[in-house]
């Protein structure tokens, strides 16, 4: 049996798929939710579902830097990554060594539920019900009446941010939440480090951005707090989890419910001002 992964490649796949290795936190949640005994390995940064350890996975180090003859022992049948999370060259010696790699990539909402979808297909399961219970979370959720202009930093020594053409973005854009440093006013901007228009996560001096009236803080991968964080914006803050701004899986049932009350009451704040 053959499937085509996001990318355009043919994987060949047996009859039928017992053992998965997943090599992204999000890719771990969505096939641990729907078939846990499908998994035999994942990275040490997959955290859900809670229960994952109680089903006797091993750890393959991390999404950069995979234990490659680790997961060869694994035998699994199908190894799932990530464009944006896993290095390609990496990907390669798993292929090298003959395992079949299914990649996902992933950058808008509908496009990650679409994507997930032929994903868990590709290991020979059916929708779950979580798709459809986020897809209609999310397809009723009402924008908020004016746009909120965000910063959304992401690391700290170096200060980093989310630029264009990310999952965290489109998420944000789906809240009202525009993200300065993803579009056209970064390109127009002069003051950011690197060419915020050009860099998926670029680099930017915190006294020197685009107009914004909101800073999103998420908690990985660098862990903000109401302590370490903050201090550095003029503009109010919320402090998020990065797992339902960042992460796509079962996640986004709960991101569609969280992060809008999250972002009201960080304009609430700013209107209080």
């Amino acid at each position: 049996m053959n499937v085509i992964d996001d990318e355009g490649r043919r994987i060949p796949l047996p009859a039928t798929v017992g053992r998965v290795v997943s090599l992204v936190p999000s890719l771990t949640e969505a096939v641990g939710v729907t078939e846990p005994g499908l998994l035999v390995g994942a990275t040490d940064w997959c955290t859900h579902p809670d229960d994952l350890d109680e089903h006797g996975i091993t750890r393959v180090r991390g999404t950069k830097n995979p234990d490659i003859e680790a997961i060869v022992a694994l035998r699994p049948d199908l190894v799932l990554a990530n464009a944006e999370e896993n290095k390609p060259a990496e990907l390669e010696k798993l292929r090298e060594a003959g395992l079949a790699v299914y990649v996902t990539d992933i950058r808008t909402v509908d496009g990650a539920l679409r994507s997930l979808e032929r994903m868990l297909a590709a290991c020979g399961l059916e929708r779950p019900a979580w798709i459809d219970g986020a897809r209609a979370a999310w397809d009723s959720l009402p924008l908020p009446d004016a746009p909120r202009r965000a910063v959304v930093p992401i690391w700290r020594k170096p200060w980093m941010a989310v630029g264009p053409d990310t999952f965290t973005g489109a998420v944000l854009a789906r809240l009202g939440v525009d993200n300065v440093l993803g579009g056209d006013a970064a390109r127009r901007s002069s003051t950011t480090a690197n060419d915020a228009g050009d860099e998926r996560y670029p680099r930017f001096d915190p006294a020197e951005l685009p107009e914004h009236d909101l800073v999103v803080l998420p908690d990985e991968p660098y862990r903000f707090t109401a302590d370490d964080g903050p201090e550095a914006f003029d503009a109010p803050s919320v402090l998020v989890s990065g797992r339902l701004l960042t992460w796509y899986g079962p996640s986004l049932l709960e991101a569609a419910r969280v992060l809008p009350a999250q972002l009201a009451a960080a304009g609430d704040t700013a209107a209080a001002r």
